[in-house]
């Protein structure tokens, strides 16, 4: 619970920092909570169905969701993948975090392993051990790739499931489908060998957020055995409202009895169902996304910067994050000297299961991204970067 803890508390102790020394004063980039505004269209939409309510609009419809929104997130990932989902394939959730404790609380028995790839996000522990599974850390590579023969090794006959992120958090790295590919075999092999489903768990809210023309290669092309968790939070840069989605590939063994689970975990741990007006809202908007150039554009830049001030760093290819090595071995000291003589936060790799590094927001304003860099290459300088 402290590792997971650690996001949330920079956020705070930023709050009381801007108290203290003027929010003007104070770079936060510690929380990844978009300061882009949602799309026009969102906007469209928002002002459509406050100003045409239907009767019952925002009372309780079936757990799963809304039938008419379900096909409709069917239909666009269909579009995405080529593959005929419908929304019997779908349930409406609670965010990704939502989406992804669902499944979790699905498929697993208590015992059951989930294995997860180092640096992972930071509540990933608390959602497997929160039901009874067994967390199952493996490492990466320097670009923070997974190593196959790492995911070989480690499966065994209590894997339940592989929890992936791609575009990465903290890393920005996205999974190349030569890659997926590879892993869906090791999966299908050891699903052969142990005589069970070994599901993909795919964390995805970033997935429309990818830079340099690259495409984001679904698990649902390569096994079918995968469950997507996801979330509008990012792609229309609407964090707090909480609506995102759970996909089941139409070709899952015992598709009926997971997606019966689905709606069931939904009631059990409390949710209920996916918040109404935003399961509205949401409905026309499957193919809209935020301006992805502006992160690009913030991505090129804190990027450039570091390099150039020294710091060792894999270019970020999506999402909003970007995740240097420290000049020093202590992470937590180098986050705190950072915050405390130049007011600049961040997060200490540790929170992610990779201790020498730390994460850099940059879904923040310009002026704050630029502010922020007389501190970073003042410490860079300091412990003999360049």
């Amino acid at each position: 619970m402290v590792v997971g803890s650690w996001i949330r508390r920079m956020f705070e102790e930023g709050i009381a920092m801007k108290k203290e020394f003027g929010a003007e004063n104070v770079y936060d980039l510690s929380l990844g909570n978009p300061v882009m505004e949602p799309p026009h269209e969102f906007k469209r939409e928002l002002k459509r169905l406050a100003n045409n309510p239907y009767k019952g609009m925002h009372g309780y419809m079936e757990n799963a969701g809304y039938p008419a929104t379900r096909a409709a997130v069917a239909a666009q990932l269909a579009k995405e993948t080529g593959i005929k989902l419908t929304e019997r394939d779908v349930i409406m959730a609670v965010g990704a975090a939502g989406a992804i404790n669902v499944a979790l609380k699905t498929i697993l028995d208590p015992g059951d392993e989930v294995i997860v790839f180092i640096p992972w996000f930071v509540d990933y522990f608390n959602y497997i051990e929160n039901h009874d599974g067994i967390v199952k850390p493996l490492p990466t590579d320097d670009n923070f790739m997974p190593r196959l023969d790492a995911l070989e090794a480690g499966i065994g006959p209590r894997t339940k499931a592989l929890l992936i992120n791609s575009p990465n958090n903290p890393t920005g790295v996205v999974y190349s489908e030569s890659l997926m590919e590879k892993m869906a075999e090791i999966l299908r092999k050891k699903e052969a060998e142990y005589g069970a489903e070994i599901f993909i768990v795919s964390d995805e809210p970033y997935k429309k957020i990818i830079y340099d023309g690259l495409k984001y290669p679904s698990p649902l092309n390569f096994h079918r055995h995968s469950i997507i968790a996801t979330s509008h939070s990012k792609d229309l840069s609407i964090a707090g409202e909480r609506i995102g989605y759970v996909a089941l590939h139409p070709d899952c063994e015992h598709h009926d009895d997971m997606i019966t689970g689905f709606v069931f975990c939904t009631r059990v741990l409390g949710f209920i169902n996916a918040p109404a007006f935003m399961q509205n809202v949401v409905r026309a908007l499957q193919g809209v996304t935020i301006p992805v150039s502006e992160y690009q554009r913030h991505r090129d830049f804190i990027y450039g910067n570091l390099v150039k001030m020294g710091y060792q760093v894999v270019k970020p290819q999506g999402a909003f994050y970007i995740f240097p090595r420290c000049p020093i071995k202590d992470d937590v000291a180098f986050i705190h000297e950072l915050q405390r003589e130049h007011h600049v936060l961040t997060v200490p790799g540790i929170a992610f299961g990779a201790p020498g590094y730390f994460r850099l927001v940059y879904c923040v304003t310009d002026e704050l991204l630029e502010k922020s860099m007389p501190g970073l290459e003042k410490i860079a300088k300091k412990y003999g970067l360049k």
